[in-house]
């Protein structure tokens, strides 16, 4: 997967600033006890290892890498993590040699594409807590599933794209069509088509997780289509969006620090939820395995819209920003549920 450095600084930077507001607060140092009460030792911290198929600069892999380090600087755990280890049979060796060298409390990570292999170390582990992306369902006794349920904040996102556009054409660039995409895709059409039923919403998918150079030569191709607001649901469109002066939304993390001029918001994916959640599971000694789905939400703080930019170049409006503020409070008072649409989408909202 093509990386570059100046590009995976930036991204994590952006990954970073995202949940900085979100992290609780450090906890105080402990002070010593008097030496004739005697000192109570401190609580082990729990190891908590990150196996991650993709680069961390890839958002996906990316958010849950934050949001851990973000817990290790919180004093709730020591933390560990593997990065890029692909696709092609790694992961069960690296899972397997982890699991009896390391003997974590946990195991995060994404097992999309790596689906059996992750369950068959998890089945052969049952001391430990694997918590992972997943489209399939939990298994008892320590099998957790997750995923990044930000169909809500997508809707909102394509609300802002459809009042936006002039040529009513926007672009999405996805990564693969499996449900977990399609859901956002399908939202942000959604909403799109709710402010701006004339938009079309031509979407194309590049077959990869991770290929900012991929995903660019298909925003380009969509430009040349006649669209000017694009979703970047992969890296690397919204450089191409930026070098031609359209507008932009982001995915997963506020990426408005890409092209500050060019991005307007984003869904936003926060893990700090999920990981809170299992890490006081496992110190409790209470953990079991679930479907981890509702902490992803906005409801309880997983998913969110990334704060609106008023400074962006594409003539956004007040008016505009207060229609999606009025639905983003519907949603969060439960006066308005997003559709989740899982079907693949069309090539073309128009069916042309």
């Amino acid at each position: 997967m093509p990386k570059k450095a100046s590009v995976a600084v930036l991204i994590v930077l952006v990954l970073a600033a995202m949940l900085a507001a979100c992290a609780p607060p450090a906890a105080p140092a402990p002070q010593a006890a008097p030496a004739d009460q005697g000192a109570t030792p401190a609580p082990e911290k729990p190891l908590v290892f990150g196996a991650y198929a993709t680069a961390i600069e890839e958002p996906w892999d990316g958010v849950i890498h934050v949001a851990l380090n973000q817990a290790q600087n919180a004093g709730q755990i020591t933390y560990k993590y593997t990065d890029d280890i692909g696709y092609a049979g790694d992961m069960e060796r690296v899972l397997r040699e982890v699991a009896e060298k390391d003997k974590p409390a946990v195991i995060f990570g994404d097992a999309f594409g790596n689906e059996e292999a992750v369950r068959r170390v998890a089945k052969d582990f049952p001391d430990i807590a694997f918590v992972f992306g997943s489209g399939g369902g939990p298994v008892e006794p320590n099998f957790s599933v997750f995923d990044n349920w930000i169909h809500e904040p997508a809707y909102l996102s394509g609300m802002l794209a459809g009042g936006l556009t002039k040529s009513n054409i926007i672009g999405v660039v996805g990564g693969l069509p499996v449900p977990e995409v399609n859901r956002i895709v399908n939202a942000f059409t959604a909403g799109a088509l709710a402010v701006n039923p004339n938009v079309d919403v031509k979407t194309s998918f590049i077959n990869s997780w991770f290929d900012p150079a991929a995903a660019k030569e298909a925003a380009l191709a969509q430009i040349d289509a006649g669209a000017d607001v694009f979703f970047a649901e992969r890296f690397g469109v919204i450089e191409a969006a930026a070098e031609k002066g359209l507008c932009a939304f982001g995915n997963m993390s506020d990426q408005t620090a890409l092209a500050p001029d060019y991005v307007v918001s984003g869904p936003v994916w926060n893990m700090q939820p999920t990981v809170d959640y299992i890490i006081n599971q496992v110190k409790a000694g209470a953990y079991t395995a679930q479907d981890l789905k509702d902490f992803s939400m906005v409801a309880k703080g997983g998913a969110s819209l990334a704060a609106i930019n008023m400074a962006v170049k594409c003539g956004l409006t007040q008016a505009l920003v207060d229609q999606v503020t009025a639905k983003e409070n519907e949603i969060k008072s439960g006066l308005f549920r997003v559709d989740i649409n899982e079907a693949p989408p069309p090539a073309s909202s128009k069916g042309s």
